[in-house]
This record gives structure tokens, sequence and C-alpha cells, in this order.
């Protein structure tokens, strides 16, 4: 496992790391441990100070909050920077043990983008490779993901658990910071594919994810999403579409925006709406913004037409 570098970005997290990346840590000593920590108080800082010292791991203590992209981008080059040849992406939330990093390493090729199945600790699939309908922009219902054997294209990956080579890294250039949150994976995915690499699900390879450990809301029920979940999915969505799509496509995602947000906030259930503000601020929020990308964009195309 020479080369190899463990990427974890953190925003108050340092409990998650303590009990999750431990384990995971633990099972690969010889990987360098890469600790992103994405500015959220002095008092986690502190926390998150004391904790990668302790383990020796690497600390990369940036200034404020670039979200998951950013953290990932930090990390990625302070790997790179000491010889890393291969970078094990993981949440804060999620571990996986050496059989699974081992399965991971030995899989595809060096322009191969690879995920483990992940599943939650109760033992339920969370991600075996998902479907994305590029005509509406919809990603299909976790009860309905479909299983990829090994081999099978799958169209997106996980950002909870990735296993990305040096290689894979440069022909994508990289996460865009401009997510901040949700998305960004679907992003980094299709850009590896669109610039001649592949994605593969490892089913030899398990993660266990504690889903939604960094952003539930507390002050509702256990199923119900944070204000960030929403409004950052629901933005998002146009982000990739102003991305990825020619006009046409734009437009037809747009058309679809509203049913498209109103079944992200359903994720958080209905007992949430006794309480809407939160939800119903960052459903509208969200499609302010995000058509407000896919105007600017549909805006450079028209341009580059003339």
């Amino acid at each position: 496992m020479r080369g190899l570098a463990i990427v974890v970005v953190s925003y108050g997290s340092s409990a998650l790391l303590a009990q999750h990346l431990a384990m995971t840590a633990a099972a690969v000593p010889e990987a360098r441990v890469v600790v992103v920590d994405n500015f959220s108080t002095a008092q986690e800082r502190a926390a998150v100070t004391a904790l990668t010292k302790r383990m020796g791991w690497d600390l990369v203590a940036l200034d404020d909050n670039t979200g998951f992209g950013g953290g990932v981008n930090a990390g990625v080059a302070h790997a790179l920077e000491h010889g890393a040849a291969a970078m094990l992406v993981l949440n804060p939330d999620a571990s996986i043990d050496r059989q699974g990093v081992e399965a991971l390493a030995a899989a595809g090729d060096a322009r191969t983008l690879r995920s483990p199945v992940v599943r939650s600790p109760s033992g339920r699939v969370w991600f075996s490779g998902l479907d994305i309908d590029l005509v509406d922009g919809e990603i299909r219902h976790p009860k309905r993901r479909p299983e990829h054997p090994d081999g099978r294209p799958v169209p997106w990956l996980s950002g909870a658990c990735l296993w990305i080579t040096r290689e894979v890294w440069e022909l994508s250039g990289g996460f865009d910071h401009d997510y901040f949150l949700y998305w960004e994976d679907v992003d980094f995915s299709r850009r590896v594919v669109e610039r001649g690499g592949e994605l593969l699900v490892v089913h030899g390879a398990v993660a266990l994810h504690d889903e939604g450990g960094t952003h539930k809301e507390t002050s509702q029920r256990e199923e119900a999403k944070s204000e960030l979940y929403y409004y950052w999915n629901i933005r998002n969505r146009m982000r990739f579409a102003a991305g990825h799509l020619d006009a046409d496509g734009i437009r037809r995602w747009q058309r679809r925006s509203l049913p498209a947000a109103w079944r992200i906030v359903m994720r958080g259930g209905r007992r949430q709406l006794l309480r809407p503000i939160r939800p119903l601020r960052a459903l509208w929020r969200g499609l302010r913004d995000g058509s407000r990308i896919a105007e600017e964009a549909l805006s450079r195309r028209t341009e580059l037409q003339t």
C-alpha cells in the first residue's frame, strides 16, 4: 500500500474523525493520513489539532470553509506534494477496512475512478452505483438504486469513499469548489468519463457510512435534513446542468426544477413541514440561485453562437 494517502475533509467533525477515521487509519497504518479542517470554530480547530497531533496525521488547517470540493482539492494537493500515487477520499463519518482498501487498489487501471459498495451501519446498501437521468435531472431514490456488477459502467460515483489515482486526478482537474456541497461528486465523475477515464464500483470492497452524520437537523426528527442539504442539492442540480448540458437540456431541467426541488425537500419527511420555515426557505433560495446559474449559462451559449 505504498504511496497511498487517506484524505478526509472535516467541518466540526473531530468526534467523527476519532470514531471513524481512526479505524481506517489503524487498518492501513502505512498510509499517510491527511485531515483538511474547514474552519468552523476555534474550539473545534483546537480539538482537530490535538487529535491529528496525537494520531500522527497531517493537518491542513484552512482559514475558512471551502466546502467539500475545496477541501478535497487542498488535501490532495498536500498528498501529491508528499509523493502520493493514489488517494482514498473518505467522509469523516465513513470507514473502510484493509480488505476493502486492498480490493480498491487492485481493481481497474490508472485511469479508473473507483468506489466501494457503501453500506449503513445496519447493513443497508447506501450506494452501489447510482443512475442520473440526463433528460430531466432525476437521481433514483435509494430504494430503487440498481446494482452494478464489477465491470459494468455506472453514471457516477459517490464522494463518500473514492479511490483516486494521480492519473485520474490530473485527467479530471480535481473537484469544482463552486458546488461547495452536494453534486460535486456527480460533476467530478462526469468529467473523468468525458476526458477518457472510467468509473467502477468494486463489489469486493465495502465501506460503512453513518449517512447524514454531519448534516442532520437536530431540532427536528431524525430523518429531517438540514437547510444546507436542501439548498445545495436544489441549487447544484442546475449548476450541473449549466456545466454539462446544451441549451435545450438546461431549459428542460429548468422546467422540472420545482417538482425536483420538492422531492429533495421530501427526503426529510412530511413532519418537518409542521415547522416549515427552514425547508421552504431553502427550497426558494435553491430555486432562485439555480435559475440564475442557468440563465447565465444560457446567455453565454447565446453569445458564443452570435
